[in-house]
C-alpha cells in the first residue's frame, strides 16, 4: 500500500488541516500519516486559538515517520512560523522526500489568519523550491508572486512566475469571483485548465486542505501530476455535491461521500 505524509495543522472541528488530510488520504487509497505542526481550537466559525508545536518536537515527529514508514509523497499544509518551516525543509532534505505538495495556508476559510507574517518569506525561500507542486488559491499567489490577479490572463502570469522563480509546477485555483471552479497548472513551461462545475454549496470549510491531499495521494499511487489534479478535482466536486450540512459557519464537506454512493 502507498503512504502519504501530512505536515499541518489540527482541525477541531474535524472539516481542514490533519483531520481532512487523513480522511482525504485514505478515501484516495493510500495510508495516511501525520506531523503536527499546531493544535488548533476552532469550528466553522472561526479560529479561537492555535498552540504551535515546538520545532525539536515537530523534528521528532518528521523522523519517526521517515525513519519507519517512508511516505511516497507528502502534503505540507498549515504551517505558522519560520522555525517550524526550517525544520521542515531540513529534514525533507535530508531524508530526500519526493512528491511534495506545498498548500501555502496563510488564511482559513472564516477569515481567520493562520501565518505570521515573516513565515510567508521563509516558505517562499525554504519550502517552494522543494516542492513538485505549490497549490496557491487566489490572493495567496498574489503574495507568493508579488503580482495582482484581476482576470485569467493575470493567473496564467501569476502561475507562470511562480514556477519558474522556484522550479515547481503550481495549481493556481480559480474562484474568488475570477473563474469560477476553473484551475490553472502551470508545469514545465506549458499550461493546462482544469474545469470545474461551480457547485452551489456554502459549505467549504477545508476544500484546500483536501484538494491538496487528494493531489498527494495520487502522486503516492504512482498518477501523474495531471491525473493527480483530475482524480482530485472530481474528488473534490463529490465531496461538494453531497451536500453536508454541519456548524453555524462555513462547514465541512463530506470526505467519505464514496462510501454512500
Amino acid at each position: 500500500m502507498k503512504t502519504a505524509l501530512s505536515i499541518a495543522g489540527s482541525d477541531s472541528s474535524g472539516g481542514a488541516g490533519i483531520q481532512a488530510d487523513i480522511k482525504t488520504m485514505t478515501m484516495n487509497g493510500v495510508f495516511a500519516m501525520s506531523a503536527v505542526t499546531a493544535l488548533t481550537a476552532q469550528n466553522t466559525t472561526g479560529v479561537r486559538a492555535i498552540m504551535e508545536s515546538t520545532p525539536e518536537f515537530l523534528k521528532q515527529q518528521i523522523d519517526a515517520v521517515f525513519e519507519d514508514i517512508y511516505p511516497d509523497a507528502v502534503k505540507i499544509g498549515m504551517v505558522s512560523s519560520t522555525e517550524l518551516i526550517t525544520v521542515i525543509a531540513e529534514r525533507l532534505r535530508f531524508y530526500e522526500a519526493k512528491n511534495i505538495v506545498v498548500d501555502p495556508v496563510m488564511v482559513a476559510t472564516s477569515g481567520s489568519s493562520l501565518m505570521k507574517t515573516d513565515a510567508v518569506d521563509t516558505l517562499i525561500r525554504e519550502l517552494l523550491p522543494l516542492a513538485s507542486l505549490v497549490t496557491p488559491n487566489i490572493p495567496e499567489a498574489e503574495v507568493l508572486s508579488g503580482m495582482s490577479i484581476h482576470n485569467t490572463e493575470d493567473m496564467i502570469a501569476v502561475a507562470e512566475k511562480i514556477s519558474n522563480t522556484y522550479g515547481c509546477a503550481v495549481l493556481l485555483k480559480g474562484g474568488h469571483s475570477i473563474n469560477d471552479a476553473n484551475d490553472l497548472l502551470f508545469a514545465k513551461g506549458e499550461y493546462y485548465w482544469f474545469e470545474g462545475k461551480r457547485i452551489d454549496n456554502p459549505n467549504t470549510h477545508g476544500t484546500g486542505c483536501t484538494l491538496s491531499s487528494a493531489i498527494a495521494a495520487n502522486l503516492a499511487k504512482g498518477c501523474d501530476l495531471a491525473e493527480s489534479v483530475k482524480k482530485a478535482k472530481e474528488y473534490i466536486s463529490g465531496a461538494l455535491s453531497a451536500m453536508l450540512d454541519l456548524g453555524q459557519g462555513s462547514g465541512p464537506m463530506n470526505h467519505a461521500w464514496q462510501l454512500f454512493q
